[in-house]
């Protein structure tokens, strides 16, 4: 075994660390760690499910050998199935994080999406909600959350930043998740907000909007940030004004320290859009710091979302939901801190093919 083998498999050894084997009795047929280094193996390759790992592991046998002992063969697909069913791997992607993202100091966004087919109209399972904190500069999930609907996610959030083992620079989410945060002045706060305002939130957004899009308004905007990436061309105007007094008194917002508004016009061939976002802060940024904060909110939307749907085709049933998210996240992860150029396609197909590669994305572990 090499250097790089041994060290791939102690990386992924330490991954499993604090993770219990559920099986019992015949199901232990295969070893609990390998199965979850084959299971890892198939996500950084691309695939999709139990199916995949067993197809895997047959086709990649000979490889696996190197560093496992496989003293039964190539486990099926029922194996991964009933594995992934049972056991939780939510601790053991939370130790992964913490030590992940050690040094990350960023802006981190925090919200939902629900993990597609993961319901079960027979058993009258609903469909999981995952809320989750990604890092956009470093494009990584920080740490998430499972809930069982969509109305969870405001008590869901606290206990989510909870996990988080560090101070970050700002957190942006909606401001009903986080609403309690800015009652009050507090100098203890886990981290300082960007809350998204939403119309929803009634007089509070009206007065926010009215105060930003008067001409009048004293705040200058922040020259325009252009970018252009796969043929569409974006362009973002960000303002912030300090002008809270009045808004601080008539909604108890005695936590606010500033508000902005971005303002983005997206072009493609066949269309031009525009969209703003308002939102209150609970720390004085200018508009050039508005607008980098305003992009991890895009970017986990925008990114995560179509990786998760698109690219790694998020479906799974019974009590899988959790645990092949859990798992995904750590393979676009290590993909992320690997660092080679091209797409997460292009990356799952150079892992496939490659060996060497797929053994040195094992050793981001």
């Amino acid at each position: 075994m090499s250097s790089e083998q041994l060290n791939a498999n102690e990386g992924t050894d330490q991954f499993s660390a604090c993770l219990q084997d559920p099986r019992v009795g015949n199901a232990c047929l295969h070893d609990f760690h390998e199965l979850l280094v084959i299971a890892l193996c198939a996500e950084l390759c691309g695939g999709q499910g139990p199916v995949d790992m067993a197809l895997f592991a047959r086709a990649k046998e000979p490889f696996l050998r190197t560093f496992l002992k496989l003293e039964n063969g190539a486990p099926s697909h029922d194996t991964f199935g009933q594995l992934f069913n049972n056991i939780d791997l939510k601790d053991s992607f939370q130790q992964f994080m913490r030590d992940f993202s050690h040094h990350y100091r960023r802006a981190v966004a925090i919200d939902g999406n629900i993990l597609r087919h993961s319901f079960d109209l027979a058993s009258g399972q609903s469909a999981l909600h995952m809320v989750s904190a990604w890092g956009s500069e470093q494009r990584l999930v920080l740490a998430q959350i499972v809930t069982d609907a969509k109305s969870n996610e405001i008590t869901a959030v606290p206990k989510l930043l909870s996990m988080l083992a560090h101070t970050y620079v700002i957190v942006v989410t909606d401001f009903l998740n986080l609403q309690d945060e800015i009652a009050e002045p507090n100098p203890h706060r886990f981290a300082e907000y960007a809350l998204v305002l939403k119309g929803i939130e009634g007089t509070l957004y009206d007065d926010v909007r009215l105060l930003l899009d008067n001409p009048e308004c004293k705040a200058p905007p922040a020259p325009d940030v252009v970018y252009n990436d796969q043929g569409r061309i974006e362009t973002r105007t960000a303002t912030v004004s300090t002008g809270v007094e009045r808004l601080q008194k008539q909604h108890q917002l005695h936590g606010l320290e500033a508000i902005g508004k971005v303002e983005w016009v997206r072009e493609t061939a066949d269309k031009t859009t525009t969209e703003t976002a308002y939102y209150l802060l609970t720390t004085t940024l200018s508009p050039a710091q508005l607008n980098k904060v305003a992009r991890p909110r895009l970017g986990e939307e925008n990114c995560l979302r179509w990786r998760l749907d698109v690219v790694m085709d998020e479906t799974c049933d019974s009590n899988r939901p959790h645990n092949l998210a859990n798992l995904r996240y750590m393979a676009l992860n290590a993909i992320q801190k690997e660092g080679s150029k091209g797409s997460e396609r292009e990356i799952f197909k150079r892992a496939e093919s490659d060996d060497d590669f797929l053994i040195k994305l094992l050793t981001m572990f």
